[in-house]
């Protein structure tokens, strides 16, 4: 009998990089486990709100730009689905982490649009707050279950209990695939329903790496 799927609800930042490659390793986690990826919106910048004061103001300016892009997606999940959000994150990432372009630009956003088949006008909210109240509720579902002391991607998946085990991270480079990216899921998944298990973590000394992208 096969085993019966299940479904990782993944938060992510269209403009951070290592959430970019958390989720390409969920692509690949999909071809090799029993897994469907449901995709959600949260925010840096909503999450560094409260300390903005207290961060390099060089990550400030960083902060403040990260609006557009979030804001864009948000928009174009509450007007055209959940399911534009999958094929709109591939299409932003591409362009801001793997070809390097920029994520302020408009002309990007349209493009990153245009390559999910929505329509390019849904860049305009870049700049806009009509979808804010939504953006801060999706943001709040995915940190609740992780807590405040992290950031994104945030991925929650049904434990054994029924209730939701959830976690940030992992944060790895390059994404794993094949074999390697079973071995991390399921890893991950071990370590992350042990009760009272919180935290492995060492120094990162490469940057992310999108070769294998």
């Amino acid at each position: 009998m096969s085993e019966s799927r299940i479904t990782a609800d993944f938060w992510f930042d269209p403009m951070c990089p290592w959430a970019w490659m958390t989720s390409r390793w969920m692509l690949e986690v999909e071809k090799v486990r029993p897994v469907d990826v449901r995709w959600h919106v949260m925010s840096l910048a909503v999450l560094n709100e409260p300390k903005m004061d207290e961060l390099p103001e060089e990550y400030q300016t960083l902060l403040k730009t990260a609006w557009g892009p979030v804001r864009v997606a948000i928009a174009a999940q509450q007007q055209h689905g959940d399911d534009v959000l999958g094929p709109l994150y591939t299409a932003m990432g591409t362009r801001f982490h793997n070809k390097g372009q920029d994520a302020t630009d408009r002309a990007v956003l349209e493009a990153a649009l245009e390559d999910a088949g929505l329509p390019a006008s849904l860049a305009g909210y870049a700049d806009k707050d009509t979808y804010d109240t939504e953006l801060r509720a999706s943001h709040k579902e995915g940190i609740d279950k992780v807590g405040q002391d992290v950031g994104t991607p945030v991925i929650a998946v049904p434990g054994a209990d029924g209730e939701q085990i959830a976690f940030f991270g992992p944060v790895v480079t390059p994404a794993p695939q094949g074999e390697a990216a079973a071995r991390l899921w399921d890893g991950t998944l071990m370590v992350a329903s042990t009760p009272g298990f919180y935290e492995i973590k060492r120094t990162r000394t490469a940057g992310p790496d999108f070769s294998n992208l």
